[in-house]
């Protein structure tokens, strides 16, 4: 029997390991956590988070909704671990980060058909496979795809937040609630620390002036051509979002529209959310605070939200090199490579970005290599779908303007509309949408 290579137990490896192996072929997944570390990791489980907890919004009528119901569709494992370990976050899907690496480690190596090796895979195997290393590509891997490509790589800094002891947050001033009250039982799945206009500005002068770690390590390419310093636009640390302006926060991830304190029915000039990030809801991290600050810099200006002056950190911020193909030269929406009917690529280092659409492209990877060896036609799906929108623009993509790009309504082709219709309603419609054209194209495939 065919033997297929899959290097990298991230999200998309996993999965695409799962698909793989419940069509019936046996898996080699290669992942060389713990015995070489990636410098974001803590662990050595497969399908650890590295950065937020949360899996994006829940709804049917957002885009990150419409994709994890098309995962629904196509019987996603890790989605179904995702379910099973999820956390109060309103109309989030957030998860226990540790319980639910556990669970699809445990669903990996009890798999009769998947063999995990604890290894570093240094050279693409030359047989059938599917690279899903993800964003920390380890260097010699790294040289042997671009060797293999003729093409650059692409790199950029990608940024963690931090995570502090719920105990510690003084309560007294931090209040819980969702915004705009969407979210289960008393709506108060995330705690808020609420800023007045002189709080809010002495907290950005502190984030402008605070020293920050040096990326000189970083900015060492692996390969020619590469883009020392490009920060992804989606993830930006704090910090750089403050220099653009001093309200650019305020109208970012510091955003107050739809909080008010529950005890006193205001509203705050600026709101820092803290999401649970582990299921005994001992620990809470700062939603879209990533970090460069250096870490005593990180807790001396941390500690200046209202509500944090006490906070015991459990991680500070962290950033990291951040490494993604030249998917639009060198991957076809198959997502196999050029050059090769047999070689994948899955995960961010295609250029998809968000959880979601890691576990999503590594779904597909290994739904296409199990049915190219099945010597059945392979999927392109429609690009009414979300799944299929994002491998249709990280193939399709303007290079010299590629960005990774996550789950949303802007990559769809446009809905024919005779008058003008609100968000929700849209977003419904392109959910209809893309259910209709899924199962369609699901059909087909059964004639």
């Amino acid at each position: 029997m065919t033997e297929i290579t899959i290097i990298g137990g991230g999200l998309a490896g996993s999965e695409a390991a799962w698909q793989v192996a419940q069509n019936g072929f046996k898996v080699k997944l290669y992942e060389m956590r713990p015995f070489v570390s990636t410098g974001a990791h803590l662990g050595g489980d497969l399908a650890e988070l590295v950065c937020s907890n949360s899996l994006g919004s829940n709804l049917p009528d957002r885009a990150s909704g419409v994709l994890k119901n098309e995962l629904r569709h196509l019987k996603s494992m890790l989605l179904d671990c995702a379910e099973a370990s999820a956390l109060p976050a309103g109309a989030a899907l957030a998860v226990d980060r540790e319980a639910f690496a556990r669970m699809v480690t445990g669903k990996i190596e009890s798999h009769p058909n998947i063999e995990v090796i604890r290894a570093e895979m240094t050279e693409i195997p030359e047989t059938p496979a599917i690279i899903a290393s993800g964003p920390l590509t380890s260097e010699s891997l790294s040289r042997s795809i671009a060797k293999l490509s003729g093409a650059d790589h692409l790199f950029f800094f990608d940024a963690i937040a931090p995570i502090v002891h719920v105990e510690s947050i003084n309560m007294d001033i931090a209040f819980r609630a969702s915004r705009y009250g969407k979210g289960e039982q008393d709506a108060g799945d995330y705690i808020n620390c609420p800023f007045s206009k002189d709080e809010y500005y002495n907290f950005v002068n502190a984030l402008q002036s605070a020293e920050r770690i040096e990326l000189h390590s970083f900015e060492e390419a692996i390969c020619s051509g590469v883009k020392a310093g490009q920060f992804f636009e989606g993830c930006l640390p704090v910090e750089i979002i403050a220099e653009r302006g001093v309200e650019s926060l305020a109208y970012g991830p510091m955003r107050p529209i739809g909080l008010r304190d529950p005890r006193t029915g205001r509203g705050s000039y600026a709101v820092v959310q803290l999401r649970q990030d582990n299921l005994a809801g001992s620990l809470y991290n700062l939603v879209g605070f990533q970090t460069n600050l250096k870490f005593p810099e990180q807790k001396r200006v941390l500690r200046m939200i209202p509500g944090l002056e006490n906070a015991e950190f459990e991680r500070y911020g962290q950033m990291h090199r951040n490494t993604f193909i030249a998917s639009p030269k060198l991957l076809r929406p198959t997502l196999q490579h050029i050059t090769r009917d047999d070689l994948f690529f899955a995960g961010q280092i295609t250029g998809v970005e968000g959880y979601m659409g890691n576990i999503a492209t590594g779904l597909l990877a290994g739904i296409n290599t199990a049915r190219l060896l099945q010597h059945k036609p392979l999927i392109t799906l429609p690009q009414e779908t979300m799944l299929g929108a994002l491998c249709h623009y990280i193939t399709h993509a303007d290079l010299k303007d590629f960005q990774p790009m996550k789950a949303n309504f802007g990559i769809l082709p446009p809905l024919e509309l005779n008058k003008r219709i609100g968000k929700r309603e849209r977003g419904q419609l392109y959910a209809d949408r893309a259910a209709k054209e899924l199962q369609e194209a699901w059909d087909k495939l059964d004639d």
